[in-house]
């Protein structure tokens, strides 16, 4: 028996492959500080607050890779705060992993991602579990609004924050990625990824793979496509046809994009914020469009019907001089 363990820790310790410092792209000033922590032997509560697909969770299992070596596993446990958000999983599954003894280290370390998913009462539970059982358990909690937690919590961890990756930084990881699946991906096409990722590295690589899928030869065709995305001439159009007051052409065009393509209307909202600072207007005008996208990407957010809150955001646009 002891044989057979012995042959089995053998196998663990073979298969560990440690995650690297490099691997966290983009986010220097978070690195330097998560290095300091791991070369002091000392680690606070924390708190990553940043966009989707920036980093934080490949930051969580590096800091443990680099914490608890070969033992990270039995020391390390992650949780989705948006599947289990209640106050049973805080005082059960929480309590439990926390209340025992580290494997060959002073402390085990809890990241709960998607933390600011958490009730109200989830939340006060865990300031009390994080308070009891700090000598032997480190908290690490991942949440894209760190407004939506409690002040109490906020105040117990020290605070990094992640910027969402440049296009530099998306383009670089997409074409490693082509080439080693050995796809032919046009600039075009990676400028079309980049643009509909806004900075969230996940989404950049689904869309990449589903543009793959279809074609050998990734281009911005094939991502508006696998997208359900306009492309930027196309709402740029829209909004020039409202502006010279042509609202019969500008709404049709409008419904090309919902009902032709099947685009959301918060898609097409976020479009119109971000063409608007393409177009050829003066300050004043611009910052009325602005604004008008804000108030009426609001409504369609808050239920209103696509077709008509948008039509009428154009009718505003060809009321404007």
């Amino acid at each position: 028996m002891a044989d057979e363990q012995l042959s089995a820790a053998s196998i663990w310790t073979e298969k560990y492959r440690p995650l690297e410092w490099d691997q966290i792209v983009g986010q220097k000033p978070v690195v330097e500080r998560l290095r300091a922590f791991v070369a002091a032997g000392r680690l606070p509560h924390l708190l990553f607050a940043g966009p989707p697909g920036c980093g934080k969770s490949t930051a969580a299992l590096v800091l443990a890779h680099k914490l608890f070596g070969q033992h990270w596993r039995a020391n390390f446990l992650e949780t989705n705060a948006s599947d289990e958000r209640g106050i049973a999983t805080i005082r059960v599954k929480i309590k439990d992993f926390a209340r025992t003894r580290a494997v060959a280290g002073p402390f085990k370390l809890i990241f709960l991602d998607e933390a600011d998913a958490l009730t109200a009462e989830a939340q006060a539970a865990l300031r009390r579990i994080m308070e009891t059982y700090a000598s032997s358990c480190r908290f690490c909690l991942s949440v894209n609004y760190s407004n939506r937690i409690i002040p109490a919590i906020q105040s117990r961890c020290a605070t990094l924050r992640f910027r969402a990756l440049t296009t530099n930084d998306i383009a670089a990881r997409l074409t490693s990625i082509a080439q080693h699946e050995g796809l032919d991906i046009t600039e075009a096409g990676l400028n079309a990824i980049c643009e509909q990722a806004e900075g969230d590295m996940r989404k950049a690589i689904n869309i990449l793979q589903a543009a793959a899928s279809v074609s050998k030869s990734v281009t911005d065709s094939a991502v508006y496509a696998v997208a359900a995305a306009a492309r930027p001439e196309e709402i740029r159009n829209m909004l020039e046809a409202a502006l010279a007051g042509k609202l019969h052409e500008a709404r049709k065009l409008l419904l090309e994009l919902l009902l032709g393509r099947g685009m959301s209307g918060e898609d097409i909202i976020r479009s119109i914020n971000r063409e608007a600072w393409t177009l050829d207007v003066s300050d004043k005008v611009r910052a009325r469009i602005l604004s008008l996208t804000g108030e009426y990407g609001w409504r369609v957010d808050a239920g209103g019907e696509p077709s008509i809150q948008i039509s009428a955001l154009l009718a505003q646009l060809a009321l404007l001089e």
